[in-house]
């Protein structure tokens, strides 16, 4: 076994630790983390090197290192994702086209009231659609608008950004894109595997995406 030290000069032993923990680990691990593995002399540059050269070792295998808002991760890739679903055979969570029209507005509109989500939707915003969305873990309360009742202001978290296999907000897909991608369980590390999209709710969230666009929020946008 290499002494810190050691993996500090040879940029090759760097890699294969980086690989170790990287698919060890079930949730993307940040730069933060990772340079926690060799101490203060490895440098965030340094590091986002050897990663992207990692990235490039793995092209074309099975399993892929990407980079996503919650830091890297190893994860199945798309190709391989009609032999994964035999081994993952139950189907993800069906959403209400109200959830994720919702999900799209704030994706897109943020940050958002909820008085603004109803009047780009026209009706009431019902308490568990937003229980829903909080509960899967993509959206949060960012803050609140200095408006009598100082309404929460929601926007998207880091982890409806890791399940859009995303690194910021500015790299957000066209709505028609992210309604088809919406609806996947979060994208699976080397050892979870991919579970498909569920295209009904795929179509309904592309309708809704088209009148999200026509009516503009009320709210400030981020």
């Amino acid at each position: 076994m290499h002494s810190p030290s050691e993996l500090d000069l040879n940029p090759s032993d760097v890699k294969r630790v980086l690989e170790a923990a990287l698919l060890a680990s079930p949730e993307p691990v940040g730069l933060n983390e990772l340079k926690r593995l060799f101490g203060k002399d490895m440098s965030p540059d340094t590091l986002r090197n050897l990663l992207a050269e990692l990235a490039d070792e793995w092209k074309g295998r099975a399993v892929e290192l990407v980079n996503v808002a919650s830091g890297w991760r190893f994860q199945t890739t798309a190709a391989f994702q009609p032999y994964i679903e035999r081994l993952n055979p139950e189907k993800p969570p069906r959403y209400s086209r109200a959830v994720m029209e919702t999900i799209a507005i704030i994706a897109y509109r943020q940050p958002v009231t909820r008085g603004d989500i109803e009047d780009i939707r026209g009706v009431a915003v019902a308490s568990t659609i937003i229980a829903t969305l909080e509960a899967r873990g993509w959206i949060d309360t960012l803050g609140h608008r200095e408006t009598p009742g100082r309404p929460a202001l929601y926007g998207t978290t880091r982890k409806f950004l890791d399940d859009l296999g995303l690194r910021s907000l500015q790299e957000l897909p066209p709505l028609e894109e992210i309604a088809q991608t919406l609806q996947l369980d979060p994208m699976p590390t080397a050892e979870a595997g991919i579970r498909a999209a569920n295209t009904d709710i795929a179509e309904a969230t592309a309708e809704a995406s088209a009148e999200t666009e026509a009516r503009p929020a009320t709210g400030t946008e981020g």
